[in-house]
């Protein structure tokens, strides 16, 4: 699903990736694990787009998502691959305010351009999924931290992505919530055969993954 060759990254004179090579398998749950600094939320980064890497051709930085390449694409172009392509779940949740957990959620859709009597069917199945059909109309001010990013998985997964990123999605959750998110991802994955890269400081969760790949210094040190 993803095959990434020597990505650098630089912030000034300070090398926060240092040639990283990846690979991932498609319906794959992979865990990046490392110590705060690693460059493990600055490849996640690029790996969704969100980056660039540095001095591409002189690295001969090669990234593909299912064969495609984007680092080539102009910002328009990128965009539309990363809404069509990639989900997102970041730790604070990042729900707007002013929409309902049902607006929230079908916001990705609507940037795709598609008609919501298209996809509102989706929506209900996942908020069912997900254990949240009560909730579909409240905003998240009303909802607790475990139903906000339950609402923002379903977001990630509207649009019926091939890969979703998540970054310490876990750790604003106390645990019993987290182990629920835990096994959600897994409950999706055997569901929606989607491709699951989660960075996180959680080593219960990392041990329950498909691969633990172990980021130190810029590097992934056991890439297998």
């Amino acid at each position: 699903m993803i095959r990434a060759k020597n990505i650098h990254k630089f912030y000034g004179t300070l090398e926060v990736l240092k040639g990283v090579d990846i690979h991932i398998k498609p319906a794959e749950v992979i865990s990046i694990v490392g110590e705060s600094g690693a460059g493990k939320s600055t490849l996640l980064q690029i790996l969704g787009t969100l980056d660039r890497p540095s001095d591409i051709e002189k690295y001969q930085t090669e990234i593909t998502l299912d064969g495609q390449s984007f680092l080539g694409m102009k910002d328009k172009d990128l965009s539309k691959f990363r809404n069509r392509n990639i989900g997102f779940v970041f730790q604070n949740h990042q729900l707007l305010p002013e929409f309902t957990a049902l607006e929230n959620v079908l916001l990705p859709t609507k940037i795709a351009g598609i008609a919501e009597k298209e996809v509102i069917d989706k929506a209900h199945s996942l908020f069912e999924d997900l254990n949240i059909a009560h909730r579909l109309h409240h905003k998240p001010s009303e909802l607790s931290g475990g139903e906000s990013q339950r609402v923002a998985v379903a977001r990630a997964l509207i649009n019926s992505p091939k890969i979703i990123y998540a970054d310490e999605p876990t750790g604003n959750l106390d645990s019993k919530n987290a182990d629920a998110l835990h096994q959600l991802f897994f409950d999706l994955r055997d569901k929606y055969k989607q491709t699951f890269v989660i960075v996180t400081h959680n080593m219960v969760l990392a041990e329950s993954t498909d691969r633990k790949l172990m980021m130190k210094d810029g590097q992934i040190i056991n890439n297998k």
